[in-house]
């Protein structure tokens, strides 16, 4: 199996860098850098940069409105645009519901929704988790009960990214419950200005507000908004999954991270030199960095394999676990390193402005929100401990 990049891919880099250098809003890089939280504006300004070339949709098909790019292109555009601090595309979307629709919906569908996503102009949240069904979705009991031309939607949903900028949402809903629970399930793409929506926002523990809780009460969507057919929810749910789970890898973006670390660990004086000469700090260092090593060996023989005609499959668990919990390990690194830079309470946990001219690294004000943030990636996309049960089960046959 070769890893190796061809000389056209190191090209296709070069081209990527240099937008990202030229093209790509600076203003948003520097505002990521300190460790603000980009508003919906930064997101739009950001994807309409990228669909202006035509590549906001990497993972999309050509006749969808994608790149038609190589696996080996996609990996590449990714490593660059973390590489440049960029912001990554908001997933709702562009990576999880517009495959569902472009793969699953009618022609007409196609046409009201999937414009909206790669233009910027429509945001999604996606509507799964709830208040008892987390990593059990199959327990949801939000339901959808037909009236007329339309469905009834009653229930909660929770953990909800971003649905205080999203214009739609789509939902995982009961729409029978005569059957095995992973049955009788409907997605259902519901309007957020339809009356009887309510969004609460959730405040957490990095002090970010990403997080909601939807309550939808007596609200009335038509039936044409429903993906695919009544019942058979779960399956698209399980496609959108795989999409979901192998976008976690972000190497590029933990290389980055392991160098704002390395450097400041050089020039951070203790009593027997630099903390980078401390044996136990360097040791942690090398295993991190060695562990971002095979994940990124995973990721290529992931993409080897869908460049051969396969699919990511169980491997998506795979890479979910070892990324998460490798992101983890990243920011704990990162807190011991950047601690008496990131003690000061600084406003969203930023750098704040004329800060140059003090001794703190850029990457120490968000390395705590950082810290804070990613004790949730393990939990949220599927549980690692129900991750690891799936590669138990399906991989290992234990």
């Amino acid at each position: 199996m070769d890893f190796s990049f061809t000389r056209e891919d190191e090209e296709f880099r070069m081209h990527v860098r240099h937008f990202f250098e030229t093209e790509y809003p600076q203003d948003i890089i520097e505002k990521i850098a300190r460790g603000h939280s980009p508003s919906k504006d930064d997101y739009q300004r950001s994807e309409r940069a990228l669909n202006a070339r035509g590549w906001v949709a990497v993972n999309w098909p050509k006749e969808a409105g994608g790149t038609g790019w190589t696996s080996n292109q996609k990996y590449i555009f990714d490593e660059e645009l973390e590489r440049a601090g960029a912001l990554n595309v908001v997933p709702m979307g562009l990576l999880y519901v517009g495959p569902v629709i472009y793969t699953f919906g009618t022609d007409a569908q196609k046409a009201q929704w999937l414009p909206g996503i790669l233009n910027s102009t429509t945001f999604w949240a996606q509507g799964y988790s709830e208040p008892e069904a987390g990593s059990d979705l199959a327990s949801l009991q939000s339901r959808a009960e037909i009236s007329g031309d339309d469905y009834i939607v009653n229930g909660t949903k929770i953990w909800t990214s971003l649905a205080q900028h999203a214009d739609w949402i789509f939902c995982l809903l009961r729409t029978d419950s005569s059957g095995k629970k992973q049955e009788g399930i409907t997605f259902l793409c519901i309007d957020m200005k339809t009356p009887g929506i309510t969004v609460r926002p959730i405040i957490t523990i990095d002090g970010k507000h990403s997080l909601n809780a939807v309550d939808i009460v007596d609200v009335r969507v038509p039936q044409s908004n429903r993906i695919g057919e009544e019942g058979k929810g779960w399956t698209y749910a399980n496609y959108l999954l795989g999409h979901e789970r192998t976008s976690y890898a972000h190497v590029a973006g933990k290389r980055k991270q392991l160098r704002n670390i390395r450097m400041a660990a050089a020039k951070t004086m203790t009593d027997g030199g630099s903390l980078l000469q401390q044996p136990v700090f360097a040791g942690k260092l090398a295993g991190l960095e060695s562990r971002l090593d095979a994940l990124e060996l995973t990721v290529l023989r992931v993409l080897a394999s869908v460049a051969d005609g396969g699919a990511p499959g169980e491997e998506s668990s795979i890479l979910k676990v070892i990324a998460t919990e490798l992101a983890q390990d990243i920011t704990e690194l990162g807190v011991e390193t950047f601690g008496p830079y990131a003690q000061p309470a600084f406003p969203d946990s930023v750098v704040p402005e004329g800060s140059d001219n003090f001794a703190i690294p850029a990457a120490a004000a968000p390395s705590v929100a950082q810290y804070l943030g990613t004790r949730a990636q393990s939990i949220y996309g599927g549980s690692n401990e129900i991750q690891k049960n799936i590669i138990a089960k399906r991989i290992l046959a234990l």
